[in-house]
């Protein structure tokens, strides 16, 4: 079982960049899918998350109202658009599936990517 983390880049403070991770259907069907990032030295955290019909998010407050995720159904993909970027926000992304509700704790998360490096300059 796979996902497929894509987009990432380097970027320049300020900037965007929209990541996209697609799931086998069996993967994608029926699950909450979130972000998750890891900076060099720091642990692996929780950036965003979205229910199976995508009427609940929920998102850490480092990126509320800077990043937003969505996710296509039909397409079995799942985007997170990020705007406003800072150097903080450099990391490895990781997209991962969960059962159930949307979780912030990594260790709940069942099916992962392979992430995609996102680099911001100042």
């Amino acid at each position: 079982v796979q996902l497929q983390a894509s987009g990432g880049g380097l970027v320049q403070a300020g900037g965007s960049l929209r990541l996209s991770c697609a799931a086998p259907g069996r993967t994608f069907s029926r699950k909450v899918m979130g972000w998750f990032r890891q900076a060099p030295g720091k642990e692996r955290e929780f950036v965003a998350g979205i229910s199976w019909s995508g009427s609940s998010t929920s998102y850490a407050d480092s990126v509320k109202g800077r990043f937003t995720i969505s996710r296509d159904n039909a397409k079995n993909t799942v985007d997170l658009q990020m705007n406003s970027l800072k150097p903080e926000d450099a990391a490895v992304y990781y997209c991962a599936a969960k059962e159930g509700l949307i979780a912030t704790e990594r260790g709940l998360y069942d099916y992962w990517g392979q992430g995609t490096l996102v680099t911001v300059s100042s």
